[in-house]
């Protein structure tokens, strides 16, 4: 029984709030990492094969590319760790664990912590609602493709010539305007659509995409958990400060008494 309790007690010490924002961190993380670095590969090897054959033309992209895989790297280490520190910072607060701990007592330093942890949180929830919105960018561009084809598949279309149908990525800025081909039309585009880089890097955008909202929804959550933490170490401070005034004011009053007493006692 006595281990039975202890074991409530563990369980009860857990921030189960904090533990779901951070396992939905990890996995958006994951996705936006794991996905998007794929997905960047892929579109490089598209540009290379089909729109860019010149290498000099597409070389700058190459180079940002590779920059935002290394980008990549960065953000899941960061995360990783951000992840847990903010998890540890859930234990520490959590009101099931400092009933475990009788002494426990908030400082100016530790409610400091918590409110750079709120600040850094919704910093972060800003800078990846336009991460969100910049992996959109991509799973726009190659819907666009992806319909153009589905489009000239469609027995509905009546196209009379589907060779004055193109997908021209140089106007998306993506490469400049002297590459070559820099476009591709009728079959050659349908031929682009069922390669296994294209149905690949496209299915990997959109779940990067739904990764980075993942990752936002977390951070939101992190924010709603880390501004309660906050609000309540600042409410034991004043409860502490209330309690060690109220023991102050009764130690005086027991004194009192009992100088009161004695000078009764001396004078009977």
């Amino acid at each position: 029984m006595g281990c039975f309790e202890c074991c409530i007690k563990c369980l009860g010490g857990v921030p189960y709030a904090s533990l779901v924002a951070t396992i939905l961190c990890f996995s958006g993380v994951a996705l936006f990492c794991g996905c998007g670095h794929v997905a960047l590969t892929g579109t490089v090897t598209i540009l290379e094969t089909h729109f860019s054959k010149v290498t000099s033309d597409h070389a700058m992209l190459t180079d940002i590319i590779q920059l935002m895989q290394y980008v990549i790297y960065g953000i899941a280490s960061f995360f990783f760790l951000y992840g847990i520190i903010l998890l540890a910072e859930g234990f520490y607060t959590t009101s099931a664990v400092k009933e475990l701990h009788s002494e426990f007592k908030t400082t100016i330093c530790g409610r400091c912590i918590s409110g750079m942890f709120v600040f850094l949180t919704y910093i972060l929830g800003v800078a990846w609602l336009g991460v969100f919105g910049f992996s959109a960018v991509p799973v726009f561009l190659f819907y666009n493709m992806w319909s153009t084809c589905a489009t000239m598949k469609s027995p509905m279309a009546n196209l009379t010539n589907i060779d004055s149908i193109c997908v021209d990525v140089r106007q998306y800025g993506i490469i400049p305007w002297n590459a070559t081909p820099g476009k591709a039309c009728g079959s050659t585009l349908g031929d682009i659509c069922n390669t296994s880089d294209f149905y690949l890097s496209y299915h990997l955008y959109i779940v990067a995409c739904a990764g980075a909202g993942a990752t936002v929804i977390a951070l939101i959550h992190f924010l709603m958990i880390l501004s309660a933490n906050w609000a309540y170490l600042k409410d034991a401070s004043h409860m502490h400060a209330y309690q060690d005034i109220k023991m102050k004011e009764e130690r005086e009053l027991q004194d009192i008494t009992s100088r009161s007493k004695e000078c009764l006692n001396s004078y009977t």
